[in-house]
C-alpha cells in the first residue's frame, strides 16, 4: 500500500527539534529550541504544551517519564502526560546533547559537550557511571537492548563501543568528519541498535548506513541508494527490527529491508530541510519526523504489516490530499532523485507456482517517476508488477530481463493533481475548531467536537446585527457573511442531501431562514453572497443563482470544476479548472459576471496568472469592488480594468515574513487607503481560533525595477496611485457613492509626483523623458513644467512643451467639434456641460462663471426638487488616467475654456466662431438649435478672414512675456496658468473677464437675466469668505471657491433654499440702469454685432503686426525666464 504524507505542522521555532512516540502510539511528543515540549494526539489538532526550560536539546519518553536535556546543562525528568517536574537526574559542565532510555526503562544515558557520557539509574540518580575517552563533544548515545554495551559518536570523528559494567572501550571506528562544536557537525550521527536482539548497530556515515555485527564488530553491510546525494543525519529501526529508516541533511528519507538490503521506500521533505529526528509508530508502519525549521511531519502506511514476511508496496503516486505537499522549486532539486529508478524488490510469491504464471518482480520507482501503463493497471501511474521471480534468478539481471518485459519510463512533464474547492478566508474543514469565514463584515467560527457542534457568528459592527449562536445540526462546512444574510452549506451525507441554508436577518418576515436541497447526484462545492443575491456551484458543474429571499433565478454551466467563488455588490467571480496543469502548475480560469440589470459578462475563460508551482490561496474583491486574488507563494494580484482587464501584482506577503515558516493569512484589501489586511501565522498557513488572532496591515508595493533609486520609487508611487484609484471610474459608471474630496486629493498627488519626476529628469539631462512625462500632465502642471524648463535654461525643451500644449488643445477642440456634429446640436462651451470630458478636479474659474454658476443652478434646482446636489455630480464624473486625451484636468475643457480669453483676443487659432459657441456663462444658450446654422456661420468666418487665420497659425510660435500697461494687458501664452491673475478678477463672488466683448452676446433675454442674477451660492460665499480665509489663510482664490462649493453642498436642502430665496430678492432690487443696458444690448442686430466684432478683431491684427518681431526665440524665452511674477 503506498505511503501517504500528512501535511506538516509547525511545532517549534527554528533549531534542533526532537520527536518520539509514547508506548501506545497515541501521542506524538516533540521538543524544540523554545524550551517547550508539545504533546500531539494527531497532526490535525492543536497540541498541549509543557515548558521545561529555555531550550531543549533532546528528549526520551518511557513508562510515563519524560526525560529532557535542557539549556542549563541538566538532565531532568517530568511526568507524562501531566508534565509536572519530577526532579533533576544529573548535571554536566556543558550542554547535554542526547539522552536515551535503556530497553527496560531503568536507566538513561546522556552525552554532553564536555566530552563525557553518564549512565544514571532512574530510581536512584546517585547511582551514576561516567565514561571518559572521547576528545570532542558527544553527538549521540545508544543502549544495547541487552544492556551490555553502549554506543557513542563524537565530534572527534569516532564511533565507540563501551562495556557498561566497567566503562571500558570495546571497539572504535574513525568514521566521521572531525569538528569542534556540535552545531558545526555535518551530521549528528544518531546511531541506533537493532531492537530486541541487538544483532546490528546502524551508523549513518556519509551517504550510507553501515551495519556492524555485535559479535565481530565488523561492517557486515552497507545500506545505500543512488537517490541519496548528501550525508545522512539520523537512523531509526522499525519496532520489528526488519527495517531501517534514515534521513539526510537535505530532507531525503529512505527505508531499507535489512534482510534483502533493498530500499523499499523513498520520501522527500516538502522543503528539503535537514531531518533532525525520526520515530516509528509502535504498532503501525508510520514514521514521524522533524526538521531543522521546527516542523513536524508524518508518513503513514509505509509498512503494510510490521514484522510480517510480506513487503510493503511502493508509493509512486500522489493522492489528491498531497496536492500542496510540494513547494516551489522542489522538483528542480530532485533531478537525480527523479531520474534514478529503484532496484527490484524481493518477490513475495512462492516458488511452487505453475510455470504458466507471469514471472515478474516489483520494480520500485520514485513517487514522482511514473510509468506508462494500459487500462488494466491497478493504480494510475503505479509501477508494473510481476507476479513472481524465482529466488535463484533474483540477483541475476539477465534472468530478470528474460522473465519480465522492461517498463519504459515517461520522462516528460507530469500532470498536477487538481486543487480542491475552498472557501476564501476559511481554515481547513478537517479541524475541529476552525474559521468558516473571516471578512470585513464579521467572523463565523465552527466548533465540532464530542461536547458541542455549533456555529458562532460575530459582527465587527454590532449595529449590523447582534452576535448569533447556531446549532450545526446538518454539519455545515461552508459559510459566507454579508450585511444582509448568513449563508451556510453542507456536503451530501448518508442522512441528508447537500443543503443550502440562508439566514436573511434583514428580512421583515417572521421566519428569516430558508433552505434548498440539492439533487441526490449534486453536491455543493462553493458558495458566495452578493447584494441581493446568492450563488452556489455544484459538482454537476452548474452555477445556481438565488435571490436573497430564496427565489431561484438564473443558472448556467461552468466550463470546469469550481475552485472558489466570491461576490461583491453585483459582481460574481468564479475560478475553476480550465484544464490539467503540469510540473506543479495549476491550470485555472476565471469568470467575472455582473448580475445587475444589464447581466453583463465581463470576461470568461481567462487564465488565472498564478505563480509557478503554486495554487490559489485566496480570492475576493477589494472594499471598493476590484477583483483580487493571492496564490500560495504570497503574490497578491489585482485586476486593472483600464488596461484590458489585466492582472497586476500589488504585494508579496513573503517579503514581510520574518522566518521561513511564517505566513500571512489574507482576509481583505482596501484601495483607499492602500492596505492589505492579513493575519500573521507563525509556522502555519492558517491561524488557530484561540487565542484570537491579531490583524496586521501590510503595505502595497508594485514590483517596479530600481526601487532603491528615487526615480524608481516615484514611478512606483505614481502608477500605484493610478491603479488603486481606477475604482472611481467603476463607481461612477455604476452610480455608486464615493468621496469626491478623496478623488481630488489623489489627482493632486499624482500631478505632484509627475512634476517631481519632471524635475529629476531635467537634472539628469533627460529631456525626451521630460516630454514623455508631459503627456500625463494637466494643463496647469504642464504650464509649471514649461516655466521650470525655461528657468533651468532648457529653452529647447520649453519650446517643445509649448508645442505639445497647443497640440493637446487642438486635438481636444477637434474632438469636441466632432462630438457636436455627431450629436446633432450645438453644446455650450462651458466644461461643466460635458460630463464625458470634464474631470472632477477641473479649475472652478477656468471660464467666466463656469463652475460657480453651474453649482449655483444645481443647488437651486436641488432645493426645489429635494435631490442632493452630490447625486447630480455622479452623472458628470468620469476618470480615465490611461487615456492621453482625457488624462488631465485642464485639457478636457473644450475650446476657449482651456485657453484664456486673452489668447483668443490675439488671434488664437483654436478660437471658434460665433455660430459655434455661446458665452462662457452658465445660463448662456446657443443662437439656434439647428446645427446647420452653426455650420454656415463657421464657414462664413473662415472664408472672410483668411489673413487673420494665417496670423493665428503663426501665433503658435512661443513669444516672450513683456510688461505692458494694465489697460492693454491682453497677451497670454501657455506659460501662464489658465487662470491668469491679470485677465480676470473676482468681484461679488463672480468671475468677470477683462474683455467680455470678444465673444458674441446671444439674443436671448433670459441669458442676460441669468448673467446678472446673483445666485444663492454667490450670496452665501460673500458672507462666508472671511471664515474660510480665517481657517485657511494660504488658500488661493480658486481654492477658496472650491472650498466654498464643498461647504455649500453639505448644507441642508432648507438652508440652500433659504439662500436661493435671498438671492432672488437681491436680484429684484437691481438698478434700472442695468435693465436699460441689457435692453440696449438686446436691441442690437445680430449682423451689426458680428460686423463690430470682425472690425475689432481686424484692429487687433493690425496692432499685432506693429509689435516688434525681430527678436529671436531664445531672446523671447530669456525675457520670460527672468520675468518676475
Amino acid at each position: 500500500m503506498p505511503a501517504e504524507r500528512k501535511p506538516m505542522r509547525y511545532a517549534h521555532p527554528e533549531g534542533y527539534t526532537g520527536v518520539c512516540f509514547d508506548e501506545t502510539g497515541r501521542y506524538i511528543v516533540t521538543s524544540g529550541s523554545d524550551g517547550d515540549v508539545r504533546i500531539w494526539e494527531s497532526l490535525d489538532d492543536d497540541p498541549k504544551s509543557i515548558n521545561v526550560g529555555d531550550k531543549v536539546y533532546s528528549l526520551a519518553l518511557r513508562n510515563g517519564l519524560l526525560v529532557t536535556c535542557v539549556s542549563n546543562n541538566i538532565v531532568q525528568v517530568n511526568t507524562f502526560p501531566e508534565g509536572s517536574p519530577d526532579g533533576i537526574l544529573t548535571r554536566f559542565t556543558a550542554e547535554a546533547n542526547h539522552v536515551v532510555f535503556n530497553d527496560n526503562a531503568t536507566s538513561i544515558a546522556a552525552g554532553s559537550s564536555d566530552f563525557m557520557v553518564k549512565i544514571i539509574d532512574i530510581k536512584d540518580n546517585s547511582q551514576q557511571k561516567t565514561i571518559r575517552g572521547h576528545d570532542g563533544p558527544i553527538l549521540s548515545v545508544a543502549f544495547d537492548p541487552k544492556d551490555v554495551f553502549l554506543a557513542t559518536s563524537s565530534c572527534d570523528g569516532s564511533v565507540c563501543i563501551w562495556k557498561i559494567d566497567d566503562q571500558t572501550l570495546v571497539s572504535s571506528w574513525s568514521l566521521l568528519t572531525k569538528c569542534n562544536e556540535v552545531n558545526r557537525a555535518l551530521s549528528m550521527c544518531r546511531l541506533e541498535w537493532q531492537p530486541k536482539t541487538g544483532k546490528f548497530l546502524a551508523v549513518p556515515v556519509e551517504k550510507v548506513v553501515k551495519l556492524y555485527d555485535r559479535n565481530s564488530w565488523e561492517n557486515v553491510a552497507d545500506l545505500s541508494d543512488n537517490s541519496i546525494t548528501l550525508p545522512l543525519n539520523v537512523v531509526s529501526w522499525s519496532p520489528c527490527g526488519d527495517y531501517v529508516a534514515a534521513g539526510s541533511i537535505d530532507g531525503f528519507m529512505a527505508v531499507w529491508h535489512v534482510q534483502t538490503k533493498k530500499c523499499i521506500e523513498r520520501m522527500r521533505h516538502e522543503k528539503t530541510h535537514r531531518i533532525c529526528a525520526m520515530a516509528w509508530h509502535p504498532t503501525k508502519g508510520n514514521i514521524a519526523y522533524t526538521d531543522s525549521e521546527g516542523n513536524l511531519g508524518m508518513f503513514e502506511r509505509i509498512l503494510a504489516d510490521v514484522g510480517g514476511e510480506g513487503l510493503p508496496s511502493q508509493s509512486t503516486t500522489n493522492t489528491l490530499d498531497d496536492l500542496f505537499d510540494e513547494e516551489p522549486g522542489d522538483l528542480t532539486k530532485k533531478d537525480l532523485y527523479l531520474s534514478q529508478p529503484s532496484p527490484i524488490r524481493h518477490p513475495f510469491a512462492d516458488d511452487d507456482d505453475d510455470d504458466d504464471d507471469n514471472v515478474m518482480g516489483i520494480i520500485n520507482r520514485s513517487r514522482h517517476h511514473r510509468t506508462i501503463e494500459d487500462d488494466n493497471s491497478h493504480d494510475a501511474g503505479s509501477s508494473i508488477h510481476l507476479d513472481k521471480v524465482a529466488d535463484d534468478d533474483y540477483d541475476d539481471p539477465a534472468s530478470i530481463a528474460q522473465a519480465a518485459p522492461i517498463s519504459v519510463g515517461y520522462s516528460g512533464p507530469l500532470p498536477t493533481p487538481k486543487q480542491k474547492p475552498f472557501q476564501p478566508c476559511s481554515t481547513p474543514s478537517h479541524l475541529s475548531h476552525r474559521f468558516m469565514v473571516w471578512n470585513s463584515i464579521g467572523i463565523i467560527r465552527c466548533y465540532s467536537d464530542d461536547q458541542d457542534n455549533a456555529i458562532d457568528v460575530e459582527f465587527h459592527d454590532t449595529s449590523v446585527h447582534h452576535a448569533m449562536h447556531l446549532t450545526n445540526v446538518l454539519n455545515h462546512t461552508m459559510a459566507d457573511l454579508s450585511h444582509e444574510a448568513i449563508l451556510l452549506a453542507c456536503a451530501k451525507s448518508s442522512d441528508h442531501p447537500s443543503t443550502l441554508q440562508c439566514i436573511h436577518f434583514n428580512s421583515r418576515d417572521t421566519n428569516k431562514e430558508w433552505m434548498v436541497d440539492m439533487a441526490d447526484d449534486e453536491n455543493i462545492e462553493a458558495i458566495c453572497l452578493g447584494q441581493g443575491w446568492t450563488a452556489i456551484s455544484t459538482s454537476a458543474l452548474i452555477v445556481r443563482i438565488f435571490s436573497i429571499g430564496g427565489i431561484q433565478k438564473e443558472l448556467f454551466s461552468l466550463m470546469g470544476p469550481v475552485v472558489s467563488m466570491s461576490g461583491h455588490g453585483e459582481q460574481l467571480m468564479i475560478s475553476y479548472h480550465r484544464g490539467t496543469g503540469f510540473d506543479g502548475d495549476q491550470c485555472l480560469g476565471v469568470q467575472l459576471i455582473e448580475l445587475g440589470k444589464r447581466k453583463l459578462q465581463v470576461f470568461q475563460g481567462v487564465p488565472l496568472p498564478l505563480s509557478r508551482k503554486s495554487y490559489l490561496a485566496w480570492q475576493g474583491f477589494s472594499a471598493e469592488g476590484t477583483p483580487v486574488f493571492a496564490d500560495s507563494n504570497g503574490i497578491v494580484r489585482m485586476l486593472n480594468r483600464l488596461l484590458g482587464n489585466t492582472w497586476i501584482p500589488v504585494s508579496n506577503t513573503k517579503d514581510h515574513c520574518k522566518g521561513k515558516s511564517d505566513y500571512y493569512w489574507m482576509i481583505g484589501i482596501h484601495e483607499n487607503p492602500q492596505q492589505l489586511r492579513c493575519i500573521p501565522c507563525k509556522g502555519a498557513k492558517f491561524p488557530p481560533t484561540l487565542p484570537r488572532p491579531t490583524v496586521t496591515i501590510l503595505p502595497l508595493i508594485l514590483p517596479y525595477c530600481q526601487m532603491s533609486s528615487e526615480k524608481g520609487q516615484m514611478e512606483e508611487q505614481y502608477w500605484r496611485s493610478i491603479l488603486f484609484h481606477n475604482h472611481f471610474d467603476y463607481l461612477t459608471a455604476n452610480n455608486y457613492e464615493f468621496n469626491q474630496a478623496a478623488e481630488n486629493k489623489v489627482l493632486k498627488e499624482q500631478q505632484e509626483l509627475l512634476m517631481k519626476m519632471f524635475a529629476l529628469s531635467c537634472k539628469v539631462d533627460r529631456e525626451f523623458r521630460c516630454e514623455e512625462l508631459s503627456e500625463f500632465m494637466t494643463q496647469n502642471v504642464l504650464n509649471l513644467a514649461i516655466k521650470y524648463a525655461s528657468r533651468s535654461k532648457r529653452l529647447t525643451l520649453a519650446q517643445r512643451l509649448s508645442e505639445l500644449a497647443h497640440e493637446k488643445a487642438a486635438t481636444l477642440a477637434v474632438q469636441e467639434e466632432d462630438t457636436e456634429l455627431n450629436t446633432g446640436y450645438s453644446r455650450s462651451v462651458t466644461g461643466w456641460n460635458l460630463p464625458n470630458l470634464q474631470r472632477p478636479a477641473q479649475s472652478c474659474v477656468e471660464s467666466t462663471g463656469g463652475r460657480i454658476e453651474d453649482v449655483q443652478n444645481d443647488a437651486e434646482e436641488d432645493s426645489n426638487s429635494g435631490i442632493d446636489p452630490e447625486e447630480r455630480l455622479h452623472a458628470k464624473r468620469r476618470l480615465n488616467p490611461f487615456s492621453k486625451e482625457l488624462d488631465t484636468t485642464e485639457k478636457n475643457t473644450p475650446k476657449s475654456v482651456a485657453i484664456s480669453s486673452n489668447i483668443l483676443a490675439h488671434g488664437n487659432p483654436f478660437k471658434v466662431t460665433s455660430g459655434d459657441i455661446s458665452l462662457g456663462l452658465p445660463g448662456a444658450q446657443t443662437r439656434s438649435s439647428n446645427i446647420l446654422d452653426s455650420m454656415v456661420k463657421s464657414n462664413k468666418r473662415l472664408t472672410s478672414n483668411n489673413t487673420q487665420t494665417a496670423n493665428k497659425d503663426k501665433s503658435l510660435v512661443l513669444k516672450p512675456l513683456q510688461s505692458k500697461p494694465k489697460a492693454k494687458k491682453t497677451q497670454a501664452t501657455l506659460f501662464q496658468s489658465t487662470i491668469p491673475k491679470s485677465s480676470s478678477t473676482i468681484s461679488d463672488g463672480k468671475c468677470i473677464e477683462d474683455k467680455p466683448a470678444q465673444t458674441v452676446i446671444p439674443d436671448n433675454k433670459a441669458t442676460d437675466n441669468k448673467k446678472s442674477k446673483k445666485t444663492g451660492f454667490q450670496l452665501w460665499l460673500e458672507e462666508s469668505r472671511d471664515d474660510i480665509i480665517a481657517e485657511s489663510p494660504d488658500l488661493t482664490e480658486e481654492e477658496i471657491i472650491k472650498e466654498g462649493m464643498n461647504r455649500f453642498r453639505i448644507l441642508s436642502v432648507e438652508d440652500r433654499k433659504t439662500w436661493t430665496e435671498r438671492a432672488k430678492g437681491a436680484t429684484n432690487t437691481m438698478p434700472a440702469a442695468e435693465d436699460k443696458k441689457r435692453k440696449r444690448t438686446e436691441d442690437l442686430g445680430v449682423d451689426e454685432l458680428e460686423d463690430k466684432k470682425e472690425n475689432s478683431e481686424a484692429t487687433e491684427v493690425v496692432a499685432k503686426k506693429q509689435k516688434p518681431g525681430d527678436l529671436s526665440t531664445n531672446s523671447r524665452l530669456s525675457a520670460f525666464a527672468f520675468k518676475k511674477d
